[in-house]
């Protein structure tokens, strides 16, 4: 039996009447009731984090005594509330997690430090991520490099063999987002070109981050900070770009060339609503309700199911399950003819 995929509005089958047409641009004015960020709330959620981080880590030195095995289990939810970390500084770069502009910027600088993520840097490249989701015309920032069909088929060999390495699961969930939090962050290859005032910012965290692992060092140990750090961080890399991948790179996703892409409709029918269990939406802080983000990025990660149950428009969209989403690792190109992703594997019969 199979196990499709939700699609957007306008693409079920024949034999199923689509639903009406939802009104993008009204829905996201709609949700702006939601973006009311309350700081108390904010504080609650970040002190619960915090101190479930903290002490899982401890944990997991007083584990190095008698079991690396054990370690590397309670790696796993470390690295969960890492990604959970992440997701607030995701917010706070919106300003959304606060009521305070201040406080939201302060917070993300020093969760930057726990997720090897300039906040200033990656806050702009975020904000323009948002604001060309889905252009065919616009890609390449701060997203997942996707080709066309058409530009697949135009490219030398060994272009489409590095195409194609880039797109290997192992590389895109695996070595890439390790070389990307580990590596990449600490100098950005474009840092040179944006305002000082960001790249000053990439070396404040890199030497608060250098500080932390000294301090850390001087605790427990450089070896022990190594085998304790090193497995959460990779995990909770590896999570994060997974999270963002199956969040915009699904078989009925949107992109549009700029003569005919709209913000409203590529928030929304470019972003996954994924379908998690309770514990996971949790842990990733509700990210999984992806499209009400692009929508509306002033609502807070824990409104994000308040404004889901009050519109229920928000279900007329692409929804993917746990089990569903694996399938979208083999999505590597958009096909503008049949207006889908679809994996090399498809690609004689486009």
């Amino acid at each position: 039996m199979t196990d499709p995929i939700s699609p957007p509005a306008g693409t079920r089958a024949d034999s199923t009447p689509p639903p009406p047409a939802v009104d993008t641009r009204d829905l996201a004015v709609r949700l702006k009731t939601f973006g009311r960020p309350d700081s108390k709330r904010g504080g609650i959620e970040l002190a619960i984090t915090l101190a479930a981080f903290a002490a899982l880590w401890f944990a997991m030195w007083l584990s190095l005594d008698y079991s690396y095995w054990l370690t590397l289990a309670l790696a796993l939810p470390t690295a969960g509330f890492l990604v959970r970390l992440f997701a607030i500084q995701h917010d706070c770069g919106h300003g959304s997690f606060f009521g305070s502009r201040h406080v939201n910027d302060r917070i993300g600088r020093l969760i930057g430090v726990l997720t090897l993520t300039p906040y200033d840097y990656w806050r702009h490249a975020h904000a323009l991520h948002h604001a060309s989701s889905g252009n065919l015309d616009r890609r390449g920032i701060g997203d997942i490099s996707t080709l066309t069909v058409r530009e697949y088929r135009a490219m030398p060999w060994w272009r489409r063999a590095g195409y194609r390495l880039y797109r290997n699961p192992l590389v895109l969930f695996g070595v890439g987002p390790a070389y990307l939090f580990i590596v990449k962050h600490r100098l950005p290859a474009e840092m040179w070109q944006i305002r000082k005032s960001l790249w000053f910012g990439v070396l404040a965290t890199n030497v608060a981050i250098v500080g932390l692992a000294a301090a850390a060092a001087a605790t427990v140990g450089l070896e022990a900070l190594v085998m304790i750090q090193l497995p959460p961080t990779v995990l909770a890399a590896s999570t994060g770009v997974w999270l963002f991948f199956v969040q915009h790179q699904f078989e009925n996703a949107y992109w549009q060339h700029e003569d005919r892409w709209e913000f409203h409709d590529a928030a929304f029918h470019g972003s996954s609503y994924y379908r998690l269990p309770k514990p996971l939406q949790w842990i990733t802080a509700s990210i999984g309700l992806h499209h009400i983000h692009h929508l509306c990025s002033r609502v807070p990660c824990y409104r994000l199911q308040e404004s889901m149950d009050a519109l229920p428009e928000l279900r007329q969209v692409a929804q993917l399950t746990l089990r569903q989403s694996f399938r979208c690792a083999g999505l590597s190109l958009w096909d503008e003819d049949a207006g889908r992703m679809i994996g090399f594997r498809d690609l004689a019969k486009a």
